[in-house]
């Protein structure tokens, strides 16, 4: 039988491209978000191996029910892809929006932890299982307006290495991926609220796009069951960390 994977946040970006190609790899995949339509059109477009399922990751209850929800053939998951997430806005943190923090750690966090929680002990019962979650390099380099974005990032980073320790003496991999400067997707037009600026953020790149993500995921999880991958981070060769940063002129 086919392995089963779950995709969250499949609608658009890395979560489509990585459904796409896991599907593409063999793979039965479950493919969630909250847009049914596109969800739909995925299904249509890859056939009987994409199950589309809504799903709102700041909704608890529809999370923790998950898999009494699901069709009993498609209950044995063998990977979980935690994608769905999201930055809000680029202000500094004295002027930030609090609604925007409390969205960006619903999803980013308490939406992904609960997933995980929900899912993690039928793979530790079956003894196999991998969970992958998607981080990001603000989680690791601070800049300004990353603030509680980054914050959430560094949570994922932190939860993959504790879970890998927790699940010591189990076939159950767990691994974080964290890239850069990603395009192709609706990250930046989400985060700015502008298309004009989100484009401009890629002006004069050559960025990552959705499908290096997915051909990474696709390495991952396609290695040996005894081979753990705990973390890979990742930018294009445009990119780098910018270093520290000093102040002058400052009154005392």
């Amino acid at each position: 039988m086919p392995k089963i994977a779950l995709v969250t946040g499949a609608t658009s970006g890395f979560g489509k491209a990585i459904a796409t190609r896991l599907v593409r790899d063999g793979y039965h995949v479950i493919a969630t978000g909250r847009r049914q339509e596109r969800l739909d059109t995925l299904a249509a477009q890859l056939g009987k191996a994409l199950l589309p399922f809504r799903l709102d990751m700041m909704d608890k209850a529809a999370i923790q029910s998950l898999p009494d929800a699901l069709p009993e053939e498609w209950r044995a998951i063998d990977i979980l892809v935690n994608n769905a997430g999201l930055a809000l806005g680029i202000a500094k943190a004295q002027e930030a929006e609090i609604s925007d923090w409390e969205h960006m750690i619903a999803t980013n966090v308490t939406g992904m932890v609960e997933l995980t929680r929900t899912l993690l002990p039928g793979m530790v019962a079956r003894d196999r299982g991998h969970i992958v979650s998607l981080g990001s390099t603000a989680g690791i380099y601070p800049y300004t307006g990353g603030n509680v974005y980054g914050a959430t990032k560094a949570f994922v980073e932190q939860f993959m290495r504790n879970l890998r320790c927790d699940l010591l003496g189990q076939n159950v991999r767990v691994t974080n991926i964290a890239p850069g400067l990603c395009g192709g997707s609706e990250f930046s037009q989400v985060r700015l609220r502008d298309n004009a600026k989100a484009a401009a953020v890629y002006e004069g790149t050559h960025p990552l796009m959705p499908d290096d993500i997915a051909e990474t995921v696709s390495w991952i999880v396609g290695l040996p069951p005894h081979v753990n991958i705990n973390q890979i981070e990742m930018m294009p060769t445009c990119q780098a960390a910018g270093g520290l940063a000093v102040a002058k002129g400052m009154k005392d």
